[in-house]
């Protein structure tokens, strides 16, 4: 993943009205820690830290006074109902150190006719070095039966990265489709169990009450007289 740069400022304001004036400015508010250092508070720009990180797990070089340092994002806060973002964490990290993060599941291509697949986790935790964090980890169900099952074990990782996970883990469960007449079926079967009466649908023809096979209570007492 290629480093981002971004360049910051050294932050003396603090509370929730400093806070509101760095976003009025189209500014972040971000604060820098790891690495057993004191936690530099910082400002970033608002439009190109927007940028950056809608790329999960973003590798950012932080440009702070002259001085640069590689950064993960920890923890992002936006506004729930603008997208606006309002804090950032970020971590420091070295080149060649490894991280733990959570990286996301990309399923790709089509699995054999009537199957359906079924996606147990859309991410894994890798344990990847900082500057080799992948994007995504494709997984790829091309052609594959019903009764395919991939796991953890089975993941593509980039070269010097490990799982976080249990290796047993289900990722992608590929299962045979099941057609409307036996979904039917199913529920019909259930309703009976419940002793639920079955739906009437638009259009059917429901006897009316004290119906036989002579026709109608009236039919009857015509034939009668």
């Amino acid at each position: 993943m290629p480093e981002v740069k971004l360049t910051a400022e050294v932050r003396t304001e603090f509370g929730k009205g400093a806070a509101r004036r760095i976003r009025r400015a189209d500014k972040v508010p971000a604060v820098l820690y790891g690495h057993g250092t004191d936690p530099i508070h910082i400002t970033l720009p608002g439009h190109e830290t927007l940028l950056a990180l809608r790329t999960a797990n973003a590798l950012l070089s932080i440009d702070v006074d002259g001085t640069s340092q590689l950064a993960l994002p920890k923890q992002v806060q936006r506004d729930p109902l603008k997208h606006t973002i309002e804090h950032v964490d970020l971590v420091l990290v070295r080149s060649g150190e490894k991280v733990t993060v959570d990286v996301a599941i990309s399923v790709e291509g089509e699995a054999g006719p009537e199957t359906l697949v079924v996606v147990d986790r859309t991410s894994v935790s890798i344990e990847a070095e900082a500057t080799h964090i992948p994007t995504e980890i494709i997984v790829s169900v091309e052609g594959l039966p019903a009764g395919t099952q991939i796991l953890a074990s089975d993941l593509k990782l980039p070269e010097g990265s490990s799982l976080g996970i249990d290796p047993e883990a289900l990722i992608v469960n590929v299962t045979g489709a099941v057609s409307e007449a036996a979904l039917e079926a199913e529920l019909a079967e259930a309703e009976a169990e419940l002793g639920i009466e079955p739906t009437v649908a638009e259009g059917d023809i429901v006897p009316e009450e004290g119906d036989g096979e002579t026709g109608t209570g009236e039919a009857a007492d015509a034939e009668q007289s």
